[in-house]
């Protein structure tokens, strides 16, 4: 029985999309914040698959609640899909967005237009404190701009243009961009899981009362 959600995530930003997206689950969405005592653990792992998975594990044993993690990478298409994995670290493990935005723009700064394509993949992992893992994912295709554009989101939301949408993600409001990006596809396929795992546990209720 799923009674309750944590959201394995220290970043706000992230806890905020995805509360958003789960709000009406239908169960109570706890963050980390609510389990000071909890270390988290070190993203080490050579993908997103990997650091969600350990993350969402983690969380589920050490909180005895349901847990849901993300991990998001950015593969750049003229940098041999970099920086991947280590796209929150780019510029170094202590990096701000901007410093990340800005050694990406660097580093694309001889390459045309028709040549920036990206895309953002983030892996959620949902976890019960039994280590039972299930793995969803979004994906979203873009391409990175010359300069910064617009003022809201984060990570590398300025810089990453989304074509159908005609402006960065950055450029879009909260409602916008929680509608279309790569966390907002996983974490709504997350929420279909959890909604199967909830009807599961009402049928076997009812059968168990009859």
């Amino acid at each position: 029985m799923i009674n309750s959600l944590v959201l394995a995530t220290a970043n706000r930003h992230k806890a905020k999309e995805m509360q958003a997206i789960l709000d009406d689950v239908g169960i109570p969405i706890l963050t980390l914040n609510e389990f000071q005592d909890f270390l988290g653990v070190e993203e080490d792992g050579v993908t997103c698959r990997d650091n969600a998975v350990k993350k969402a594990k983690a969380t589920a044993a050490f909180t005895g609640h349901w847990a849901l993690a993300d991990d998001t990478g950015l593969e750049v298409d003229a940098l041999q899909g970099r920086p991947g994995v280590y796209a929150a670290r780019y510029a170094g493990e202590h990096a701000t967005y901007e410093d990340n935005c800005k050694k990406l723009l660097q580093e694309l700064q001889d390459v045309p237009s028709g040549q920036r394509t990206a895309r953002f993949i983030t892996v959620v992992a949902l976890s019960n404190p039994e280590g039972q893992t299930e793995i969803v994912e979004g994906i979203l295709e873009g391409t990175i701009t010359q300069e910064f554009q617009g003022s809201g989101g984060f990570g590398y939301d300025p810089v990453f243009y989304v074509s159908h949408a005609g402006k960065t993600l950055a450029e879009m409001t909260f409602a916008e961009k929680n509608r279309m990006s790569h966390r907002a596809q996983a974490v709504t396929h997350a929420k279909s899981l959890l909604a199967k795992h909830r009807h599961q546990s009402q049928e076997s209720g009812r059968s168990a009362a009859r």
